[in-house]
């Protein structure tokens, strides 16, 4: 019966890596083009997402129910709170790291919670993480002309939980930007500046004017 267990979890898990897959922006832009607002955006992903990955969660209602590894559920519920209601979806599996990627959104706000399969460790993220090849970073871009901290963030990763380590402000101008790995040192910015896009700039984590996050 334990062999049977065992044997189970690692089949989980093996078919949830054969099938992970980001969405395209073209992908994104197709399912959340007649969206209602963000949430409802973020239920359209999770459908697409809940084909792909039909091991790793289920929808029950109000209810998220994602799956541990290597074993047990946890769950995330929405609130229906006329100020702050809070909900979340299925939007991305990093299966480098075993985690789920989480969509979420409080009141206008949209956040992403990482979660850790193996820890049920919970992280929110302020834009969508990306994984360095090394799986050591994740790296998010949280630019904007409102609403943002404006800065290009790398965390790092251990089975302790996810913590922000570098930072850096991009310049006033920046109206948006999105943060690639081009390796495990170097990071790829598209930005966007005055009425130019696609611009491109490339950062090392050695950089020197990097700033250290507080702890």
């Amino acid at each position: 019966m334990h062999f049977l267990r065992v044997a189970a979890a690692v089949f989980a898990c093996v078919a949830i890596t054969a099938t992970a897959a980001p969405l395209t922006r073209a992908e994104i832009a197709e399912l959340c083009g007649n969206a209602e607002d963000s949430a409802h955006c973020g239920r359209l992903i999770e459908e697409a997402q809940l084909k792909r990955l039909p091991s790793l969660a289920r929808r029950d209602g109000s209810s998220l129910v994602v799956t541990l590894y290597p074993s047990g559920t946890t769950t995330f519920t929405d609130s229906d709170d006329v100020v702050n209601g809070r909900s979340y979806s299925l939007w991305n599996y990093l299966d480098g790291v075993n985690a789920v990627v989480l969509y979420t959104t409080t009141g206008d706000a949209t956040t992403f919670t990482l979660l850790q399969r193996t820890t049920d460790r919970r992280t929110e993220l302020p834009s969508e993480p990306t994984l360095s090849p090394d799986r050591q970073h994740l790296v998010t871009a949280d630019v904007c002309p409102t609403r943002c901290v404006n800065e290009i963030a790398v965390w790092r990763i251990s089975r302790d939980g996810v913590r922000k380590d570098l930072v850096w402000s991009p310049p006033a101008t920046w109206k948006d930007a999105a943060a690639t790995w081009k390796d495990a040192d170097t990071l790829s910015i598209e930005y966007s500046e005055g009425a130019a896009s696609g611009a491109i700039l490339q950062r090392k984590l050695s950089d020197t004017d990097w700033k250290r996050a507080v702890p």
